[in-house]
């Protein structure tokens, strides 16, 4: 009986201190409610991105850019770093063009492509574009 009465005080501490440490790791859970629009913006913003991967995977434009020194990883990257409003104005500029294979409408999209990844400094194409501070 005494063993026990001598040991209960350290246990306990030790159960209070696991109990109180487990606790609070322990992420709250948050619930909101998820409107329509949400669901619908979203989705619309994944096929957006599917079409402008789409269009990018075609060979014609992969010549095209690696024509002008422009890989497609780098590419592909910065299309996953746009915005979904950028996403959802280059994709509304693809269904715009002409069905025909404009050639100047795709050259019009990859000038954009080359200015918006010029100006981020992923690439060095255009001299008249204002480049970020490098680190």
């Amino acid at each position: 009986m005494q063993m026990f009465r001598r040991l209960a005080k350290p246990v306990s501490y030790a159960l209070i201190t696991g109990v109180l440490a487990l606790s609070l790791h322990g992420p709250a859970a948050r619930a909101a409610m998820v409107t329509t629009d949400q669901i619908v913006s979203a989705q619309q913003s994944q096929q957006d991105r599917a079409k402008v991967h789409t269009l990018l995977a075609r060979e014609d434009v992969k010549q095209a850019l690696s024509a002008r020194g422009v890989s497609t990883t780098d590419i592909q990257a910065r299309v996953e770093a746009m915005t979904d409003q950028e996403v959802q104005a280059l994709s509304s500029k693809l269904d715009r063009l002409p069905a025909g294979g404009d050639a100047l409408g795709v050259l019009a999209l990859i000038f954009i492509i080359l200015l918006i990844t010029d100006a981020l400094g992923i690439t060095d194409i255009f001299p008249f574009v204002k480049k970020p501070a490098r680190r």
